[in-house]
């Protein structure tokens, strides 16, 4: 199994939700957070003063899916989440070695 943590911009989230449900993925997780990569954040102008913002809002989804779909996931998921410019975001692919459902007791991909 896989854990892919997409972090993206807000505004992709639906279309990368839409995308992963399209391919099967049957649960995520997302959640608000704030980062930068190269970028280093940006400037921007309130009321005349100029402030550097270094930590900008995205979104990670966080997915967990049986080895032979990951592949499928990490590419339609970039694929939602471009836009061609700066800031689009990273997707990080990370081995699961067990899952555990807290309610039925079921383990490994069944819990999936």
């Amino acid at each position: 199994m896989k854990k892919i943590e997409i972090i993206t911009r807000p505004h992709k989230l639906d279309d990368v939700k839409e995308a992963l449900r399209a391919i099967g993925v049957k649960g995520m997780t997302a959640t608000e957070v704030k980062g930068f990569g190269r970028q280093g954040g940006h400037k921007e102008v309130y009321r005349g003063a100029e402030y550097r913002v270094d930590f900008v809002g995205k979104v990670k989804l966080e997915v967990v899916v049986e080895d032979a779909l990951a592949a499928e996931v990490v590419k339609a998921a970039a694929k939602a989440a471009h836009t061609g410019q700066v800031g689009d975001g990273k997707i990080f692919v990370s081995p699961v070695d067990e899952v555990l459902r807290i309610r039925t007791g079921e383990t490994g991909e069944a819990a999936i």
